[in-house]
């Protein structure tokens, strides 16, 4: 049951994974040099409304396929990028100081690129992110959408909670057990072998994990006032649903989606279901 409170606004979707579409194509990706990085960006271009999407600690900008085609096709200028040591973005001591965060790293790109207000999508450790550069620079964002996401908050309720919905031995299990819902890992066993092949070679051997801008806190979340979407999903082992009505009651504007049987990779189970969501909630801000 969710906690009483007359701000969430409770949708739920399921979409039948039998019938999901081949994946589309995601745009060539450029190179820009910012500080301390050689930011890989995959960009649509055009005049849309910017959109920009943070992957999750297991993919790369290329795991936003799905959410790449939607999102144009309904006029947006659609952005992703590789963050420091993951993929093709690749950190240069030599032109600023490391590991950086990548609040900052996207406050760059947004400088670099001269975005005017965009929308923010993130998920699961896209959500850490999402929630970070809107907690400092809210004045640039139209929208907030976090998906399948703990939100690495440094409070100890949530980190109680995380500890115990914790088992001996989860986070020894394999990746695609932890990560991928069993309804999907069952009806496509192919998508779920080219997840795993992908998850292997996303973050760059040695690469230094970026922290946040400052920590995640009840405080920080509840000053930003950003119109915010937040996606559950009900078969997700990493941020189910329970632990994230923790720190979601704390931001009153918050508008709460929850798609059925589907796992931690949410927009690659159910792109459908996803999509419209997110392109429901943007179309309104």
């Amino acid at each position: 049951m969710l906690p009483r409170r007359s701000f969430l606004t409770l949708v739920t979707a399921g979409v039948g994974l039998s019938t999901l579409p081949a994946r589309a194509a995601v745009p060539d990706g450029i190179t820009v040099a910012l500080p301390g990085v050689r930011l890989f960006v995959r960009d649509t271009g055009g005049d849309g409304t910017p959109a920009v999407l943070l992957h999750a600690n297991t993919g790369t900008s290329a795991s936003w396929a799905d959410q790449f085609d939607a999102l144009s096709t309904a006029g947006y200028r659609v952005i992703a990028f590789d963050r420091r040591g993951w993929g093709n973005s690749i950190a240069d001591p030599s032109t600023g100081p490391q590991p950086g965060s990548v609040a900052e790293d996207l406050a760059m790109l947004v400088d670099h690129l001269r975005l005017p207000s965009f929308h923010l999508i993130g998920v699961a450790g896209g959500g850490f992110v999402a929630l970070d550069y809107a907690g400092w620079r809210p004045q640039t964002l139209r929208s907030l959408v976090v998906a399948a996401s703990t939100g690495s908050f440094s409070e100890p309720e949530m980190q109680q909670l995380s500890r115990n919905l914790d088992v001996p031995g989860f986070r020894q299990l394999p990746e695609s057990f932890i990560e991928i819902g069993p309804s999907f890992r069952a009806a496509h066993p192919e998508r779920t072998a080219a997840w795993l092949e992908a998850e292997e070679k996303a973050r760059q051997k040695n690469a230094r994990p970026q922290p946040l801008r400052t920590p995640n806190t009840f405080a920080k979340v509840e000053a930003i006032h950003t119109p915010l979407l937040v996606i559950s999903a009900s078969a997700d082992l990493l941020a189910p649903p329970a632990l994230m009505q923790r720190w979601v009651r704390h931001m009153p504007q918050a508008e709460w989606f929850s798609i059925a049987d589907a796992g931690h990779s949410v927009p690659m189970e159910q792109p459908d279901g996803f999509n419209k969501a997110a392109l429901d909630f943007i179309r309104r801000h």
